[in-house]
């Protein structure tokens, strides 16, 4: 079996980067990550593009299988996202912390679905903010035995909380039924 590396997206890997993405990569206007973000841009590739062109520190990571891109992640601090810094619900969960981190989405590419790459980008990004001083990492990802019916992997972008759990996160509250926060800490409090 082929090791999964699992590597920060640099300004150089940014042709690599959007096979991740698949069909959708030729698709400017597809999410590209852009979700919990604003951005002044033409379209969402191009915000994406230049969020890693311009970076001090990479703001996602890649799996590499084989030498190709087969996944990303966006890894930053939690601070960084709108989207999640003005949701209500969240902000009933999450306490104010200036060092905690966020991981905001997994695109894995289809024929790679399933085989441990999102789990593998989860643990890359544990150990990314690690690094670079955080404190925890959250995420928002999807419990999805308590969904009613199959969920669309479009549905999944925020992961699973399958992954979380096998990544040794552990559950600090729900905002919906099927929407758990998970926490990694990386520190001691």
């Amino acid at each position: 079996m082929t090791t999964v590396r699992v590597v920060p997206a640099s300004a150089e890997m940014w042709p690599q980067l959007g096979r991740a993405f698949g069909p959708r990569e030729r698709n400017p206007d597809s999410c590209w990550c852009q979700r919990f973000c604003r951005h002044d841009g033409p379209d969402n590739r191009e915000a994406l593009h230049r969020e890693v062109r311009e970076a001090e520190v990479p703001i996602g990571l890649l799996a590499l299988l084989d030498g190709g891109v087969v996944g990303w992640t966006r890894v930053v601090p939690r601070s960084v996202l709108p989207g999640i810094t003005a949701h209500r619900a969240l902000a009933r969960i999450l306490d104010e912390d200036p060092d905690a981190w966020w991981v905001a989405c997994f695109v894995v590419r289809r024929e790679h679905r399933g085989s441990g790459i999102g789990v593998a980008l989860l643990e890359g990004a544990v150990d990314w903010a690690k690094r670079h001083g955080a404190s925890v990492l959250d995420g928002h990802p999807v419990d999805v035995d308590r969904l009613a019916g199959t969920p669309s992997p479009a549905g999944l972008f925020t992961g699973t909380l399958a992954m979380f759990r096998q990544a040794g996160f552990a559950e600090i509250g729900r905002t919906y039924p099927t929407r758990p926060v998970m926490r990694g800490e990386l520190r001691a409090r």
